[in-house]
């Protein structure tokens, strides 16, 4: 994991009279889902962390409301139904996140990890301000043609939620992007670039 200096220049334009002492960055809240854009922003967090020496915390939200709604129909949902599935969200949550403590361990990194149950835009921010967060860095989304064009609805609430802690979002890689990663790597591996002695 090696930290990637980006190729455009990010200035941040703050007004002294809101921040005494000037920005720092002391904690960082993570929001992770377990996809790959998420796992991206993980990896830029943590490194982000370790340069600036902050804490880190994981944040794993379980969205009831999808839950009820894609797997139970509203007159079958009782709780003996719904508590062994949100049990098993749960766990899962807990060993992802509790992966990427290990993570920030071997990187030095102070971290906690939290699993809450909700409504996703309105549990990160909530977090955001139990932990008192000074930043929150979380991938970006986007599985299909559209959705490549627009932040997925979770990033876009969160930025748009009225909260004035800073958001980094991360992108997620273009399949254009791995597309030439992975034909430079084949390329660079052909037999013709094999020096003969």
């Amino acid at each position: 994991m090696s930290f990637v200096r980006p190729r455009v220049k990010v200035f941040f334009r703050l007004n002294a009279k809101d921040i005494k002492g000037g920005f720092m960055v002391t904690s960082i809240l993570v929001p992770t889902d377990g996809s790959t854009t998420a796992q991206k922003a993980i990896r830029f967090a943590v490194d982000l962390a370790k340069q600036l020496n902050a804490s880190m915390t994981i944040l794993s939200v379980i969205d009831d409301r999808s839950l009820i709604a894609q797997t139970v129909p509203a007159v079958d949902s009782q709780t003996h139904v719904l508590e062994p599935i949100h049990d098993y969200l749960r766990e899962a949550a807990r060993r992802y996140t509790g992966e990427i403590e290990k993570l920030c361990n071997i990187s030095g990194v102070q971290s906690k990890t939290v699993v809450q149950t909700g409504h996703p835009v309105e549990e990160i921010v909530k977090e955001a301000r139990r932990s008192k967060a000074d930043l929150i860095v979380m991938g970006s989304s986007g599985r299909s043609a559209l959705a490549a064009t627009v932040l997925g609805s979770v990033a876009y609430g969160v930025i748009h939620h009225k909260t004035k802690i800073p958001v980094l979002i991360v992108r997620r890689e273009l399949r254009r992007q791995k597309e030439t990663k992975q034909q430079s790597i084949l390329k660079s591996e052909s037999p013709g670039d094999i020096p003969i002695e």
